[in-house]
C-alpha cells in the first residue's frame, strides 16, 4: 500500500512519470491538472471557474481544489492507495491532506520530487503546446507557472523534507532513463 506524492516545475515529466510508476507498484495517478482540464473542456461549472485561473497561468483556489481532490480520494479506486500529482501546491493544501489522510487513519508515504533546468522545461512546454494546441502554455504564461511553482511549492517540499519524506531524482533525458531513476530511487526508501 503506497500513498505518494509526485512534485516537480510544470513540464519535469510528472505526467509521464505518474502514470508509468502507478503501472509498476499498482496504485491510481490522480492529477489535478488532467482533472482541470478534463472539466473545463466539458465546461462544468468546476471547470468554467478554473479556466480563469489556468488561462492566466494561476494555481486554482485552494477551496476548489482541495474539494475535488477530498472527494478524489474517496473514490474505491484510491483506498488502498494512490500516487497525487499536482497536489498539494501549497502549505494550505498539505494541511489538509494531512486531514483527508488522517480521517481514514492514513498518513502519506513518500514524496518524489523531480528537478529540471528551466530554460529545457520552457521548451519542453513550448514544444507541447504545439503539439497538443494548448492555449495555456504560451512562453509569458510558462515562466509566470515556474515562478508560481517556486514561490508556492517552496514551503511544501521543505515541510515534507522535514518529515524526511522527500526523494530527488533528475526528471531530465530519455522517459525509460528518468522512470529507470526514479523506481531505483523508490526501492531505496520503501
Amino acid at each position: 500500500m503506497t500513498r505518494m506524492l509526485i512534485i516537480g516545475p510544470p513540464g519535469s515529466g510528472k505526467g509521464t512519470q505518474a502514470e508509468r510508476i502507478s503501472e509498476r507498484i499498482g496504485v491510481v495517478a490522480i492529477s489535478t491538472g488532467d482533472i482541470f482540464r478534463r472539466n473545463v473542456k466539458e465546461a462544468t461549472p468546476l471547470g468554467l471557474e478554473a479556466k480563469k485561473f489556468i488561462d492566466g497561468g494561476d494555481f486554482v483556489p485552494d477551496d476548489v481544489t482541495n474539494r475535488m481532490v477530498r472527494d478524489r480520494l474517496e473514490q474505491e479506486d484510491a483506498v488502498d492507495g494512490f500516487l497525487l500529482d499536482g497536489y498539494p501546491r501549497t502549505a494550505d493544501q498539505v494541511r489538509e491532506l494531512d486531514d483527508i489522510l488522517a480521517a481514514s487513519g492514513h498518513s502519506l508515504d513518500i514524496v518524489l520530487q523531480l528537478t529540471a533546468d528551466d530554460e529545457e522545461l520552457v521548451s519542453r512546454l513550448k514544444r507541447r503546446a504545439e503539439l497538443d494546441g494548448r492555449t495555456d502554455d504560451t512562453e509569458e504564461v510558462i515562466r509566470h507557472r515556474l515562478e508560481l511553482y517556486r514561490g508556492q511549492t517552496h514551503a511544501v517540499v521543505a515541510e515534507y523534507d522535514s518529515r524526511g519524506m522527500v526523494t530527488r531524482v533528475d526528471g531530465l533525458g530519455d522517459i525509460d532513463e528518468v522512470t529507470d531513476r526514479v523506481m531505483k530511487s523508490l526501492a531505496k526508501v520503501q
